[in-house]
């Protein structure tokens, strides 16, 4: 194969890549890092960072280098999930919630899911979204970084995004799974489900995101 050939070769393969891409779609930050995506998944099935807490476990979505190295550059995770083990959740007045040996608080709150078109899209820089459903069901909508577009400007610590719904990924969170959305996880929270009961208590804490 001559040089030219080798270069088709590479072009072709880049163009299908895109396409599986494009056919897929994008729902989060991508990891270019294979050693770090080995690491990450390893340190998260070994469970050191559960500090107790073992009521719920990270859904398939989290993106797991995120979370291990937001983690690791922020201690007050650590803290998150020490306050989640000792605490009776369902218990708890809807309200905020000081964590101890923290600066976040968590917010406890009693709603009810919403047709998908009255709700809003988001992603946040500043501040990561912990969130975790502890009765009822509720869906999240994942947008594809690829036809989702933002609709204004940045205004802290949100923006929102037009997107197509053929595109987004709907993803239900029960109280055995917690969902964490990073910069990169632009999302749309608490969708009606096919359950008949649409009534949820959410728990929702700000952790700062680490660069």
């Amino acid at each position: 194969m001559n040089r030219l050939q080798t270069m088709l070769a590479a072009l072709a393969i880049s163009f299908a890549a895109s396409l599986t891409t494009m056919a897929q779609g994008v729902y989060t930050k991508p990891c270019n890092d294979k050693k770090l995506e080995k690491k990450a998944t390893k340190w998260a099935e070994a469970g050191k960072w559960r500090n107790g807490f073992d009521a719920a476990s990270p859904d398939a979505t989290v993106n797991l280098p995120e979370f291990y190295t937001q983690y690791k550059k922020n201690p007050q995770w650590k803290q998150l999930f020490a306050w989640l083990a000792k605490t009776d959740l369902l218990a708890l007045p809807a309200g905020q919630h000081p964590i101890p040996g923290t600066t976040m608080k968590a917010n406890v709150e009693d709603g009810e899911n919403g047709d998908l078109e009255k709700r809003g899209t988001e992603s946040h820089r500043q501040y990561v979204d912990f969130q975790y459903v502890v009765k009822g069901s509720e869906r999240f909508g994942l947008l594809d970084h690829v036809t989702s577009k933002p609709k204004g400007p940045y205004r802290p610590d949100i923006i929102n995004y037009t997107y197509e719904v053929d595109k987004t990924k709907f993803v239900d969170s029960e109280p055995d799974k917690f969902f964490i959305f990073f910069p990169g996880d632009w999302h749309i929270a608490k969708i009606k489900t096919d359950k008949e009961n649409q009534n949820i208590r959410v728990v929702v804490v700000k952790v700062e995101y680490k660069e």
